[in-house]
């Protein structure tokens, strides 16, 4: 089995970040989304992945390359505008050929990964599989009804009235024949063409079309808040060690990684934190649930439950939490300005000014 990981979204939501990168570059625990996305792949056994790309094509294939560091060969397929996952499909005829292949959005975080569903796809074959997931608020979703013995009756993309609660969480597992599905179908209202469609146009043809449903954690990392809570989930896994420089009026409590070539000093660090390579951190309170991007500088400052991205400043901030800092941005103090009350007062006013 191949697979198909779709890294060609504008990720609209993570503006302004996605300005300037690809949001799967974003990263959890110092390290992008996309990579997870291809560990868990390597990990399914899948050895053969297409990779399709957009505006931000370029630095996806330089951080990324041939796949050799996750065990993957990995081809490159560029999509002009991102016009749906069935028309990253249709790019992809080439590469995919006839082989059964694994649909993955390249946000999505899976921490279960993907070989059990993958193991299913290969035993039981069926002309598509979709893992699904109940969700609270299915209209924001693709919603799948299904009946009793886990066949799929009807596919909706995000429906007013949902027929289900169970959401498509973007992982697909496809036989050849989802080719022909994604010729036969036309753009919809918003201009792409769905994947949903393509799937019910196969449950028409009366293809064989099965769900698999899942409660383990699962999420789109399409917000600053989930990627906040992704970065949190993986925090809790890691395991502590320190490489870099941590000074003797530092104190180092729970999971805390220090990166080769970070520097800790006069600083009190509570784990799971990461803190990457050539930061530094100084005078400073970094508490759980903190990933400290490469070359990053924390002076003076308190920062917890936070994503610094590579080359960050913080300055003299007394609490930063619940936050994702941006390349090289700058976070400091605000100059003081000389204070002074203009006034203009009737006749017989009182005022009371403040000292």
């Amino acid at each position: 089995m191949k697979a198909l990981v779709l890294a060609g979204g504008t990720g609209s939501r993570l503006r302004p970040f996605t300005h300037t990168g690809a949001k799967q570059l974003l990263p959890i625990a110092n390290r992008p989304v996309l990579f997870h996305a291809l560990d868990s792949l390597a990990a399914a056994g899948i050895r053969e992945v297409g990779v399709v790309v957009g505006a931000h094509g370029r630095e996806i294939r330089e951080l990324t390359g041939d796949g050799t560091e996750f065990g993957l060969r990995i081809t490159y397929l560029q999509q002009s505008r991102p016009l749906g996952l069935a028309h990253a499909v249709r790019i992809a005829r080439d590469f995919l050929g006839d082989d059964d292949f694994l649909l993955y959005l390249g946000d999505n975080y899976l921490p279960q990964g993907v070989a059990d569903f993958v193991r299913l796809a290969a035993a039981d074959a069926a002309a598509a599989r979709l893992l699904l997931t109940p969700v609270a608020d299915p209209s924001a979703f693709g919603v799948a009804e299904v009946d009793t013995e886990g066949n799929v009756l009807r596919l909706e993309e995000k429906p007013d009235t949902p027929r289900s609660a169970l959401a498509l969480i973007g992982v697909y597992a496809f036989s050849p024949a989802v080719h022909e599905a994604v010729r036969a179908i036309a753009p919809s209202a918003r201009g792409e063409l769905e994947i949903t469609h393509a799937v019910q146009w196969m449950v028409d043809q009366g293809l064989r079309v099965r769900a698999e449903t899942t409660t383990r954690p699962w999420r789109d990392t399409g917000s600053a808040e989930d990627m906040l809570e992704v970065n949190r989930h993986v925090l809790d896994g890691i395991e502590g060690s320190v490489e870099g420089k941590v000074d003797a009026h530092s104190t180092l409590i729970g999971r805390v990684r220090v990166a080769e070539g970070a520097v800790v000093r006069g600083s009190r660090v509570v784990g799971p934190v990461v803190i990457g390579a050539g930061a530094v951190v100084s005078n400073s309170s970094v508490g759980p649930y903190t990933s400290i991007g490469e070359d990053c500088r924390v002076e003076d400052s308190a920062v917890e439950y936070s994503v610094l991205l590579r080359g960050a400043q913080v300055e003299g901030a007394s609490r930063i939490e619940a936050s994702l800092i941006g390349r090289g941005a700058v976070v400091g103090p605000a100059p003081r300005l000389p204070r002074a009350h203009r006034l203009v007062i009737g006749d017989h006013s009182k005022v009371y000014l403040t000292p």
